[in-house]
Formats: structure tokens, sequence, C-alpha cells
């Protein structure tokens, strides 16, 4: 079994630096969670995500030719989440809303305007 991008893997954490933290795969074969794809949220100290000797599902998302693994323990957790979509509105729909928040709002300015007897503050 070769390590695939795109793929799932469950692995052990090996090693943390400033910049990311060294994940055991399968196969003897070590990847990088770089900081960035350790948590939607900023990490400042990986640390206090992860500890050495943690097991960590990853995502494996690039294999360089060097043989250099990029893996995310963020996107790994992504699908099993899944983001909530905001259902798709019609432009029509949209300029209707538009139209009607136009409306209202003119409607406010004529009466202000009305109440100040139609002169300027001035």
């Amino acid at each position: 079994m070769s390590i695939e991008t795109g793929s799932k893997y469950q692995g052990k954490v090996s090693g943390i630096t400033h910049f990311g933290a060294f994940v055991d795969l399968p196969e003897g074969k070590t990847g990088l969670v770089h900081i960035s794809e350790v948590a939607d949220q900023y990490v400042k100290d990986i640390n206090e995500f992860i500890k050495v000797g943690d097991d960590v599902t990853v995502k494996v998302l690039k294999v360089g030719d060097d043989g250099k693994i990029g893996l995310s323990i963020r996107k790994a957790q992504e699908s099993k989440q899944g983001k909530k979509r905001e259902p798709k509105v019609s432009f029509e729909d949209k300029m209707n809303r538009f139209l009607k928040d136009s409306e209202e709002n003119l409607a406010t300015l004529r009466k202000q305007s009305d109440k100040k007897g139609g002169r300027s503050r001035r």
C-alpha cells in the first residue's frame, strides 16, 4: 500500500516543531502536518493542540517527488463535520428583496423630510 494524495490514514505524532508536527504513517513513512493544517482556528502554540505520541487521523495533501509527504489534520476532520451550505437564492428573489428594502428605506427618508417641513437643517 503506497501513500496516495487525498487518502486518510491513522498515524502517531513523532515530533513537534515550531512550524508543525511530524506524523509516523503506515509502512514506516513520515509526513509533516504544517501548523496551519492542525486546526480550524489560529494556532499560536501547536503544543496546545497535539502532543508527541498522540494518535491522529490525517489526510494526505501532497506527496512530493523528493518523498516529502504533506498532511492535514484539519481537512481529515472537515469531511466528518461537513459544512452547512446556505440555500441558493435566485437572482429574481435577490432583486425583489433589494427593491423591497430600497422602497422601505426611501419611505423612511420621505417621512423624515416631511417632519422637517421639507427644509434642510441649515
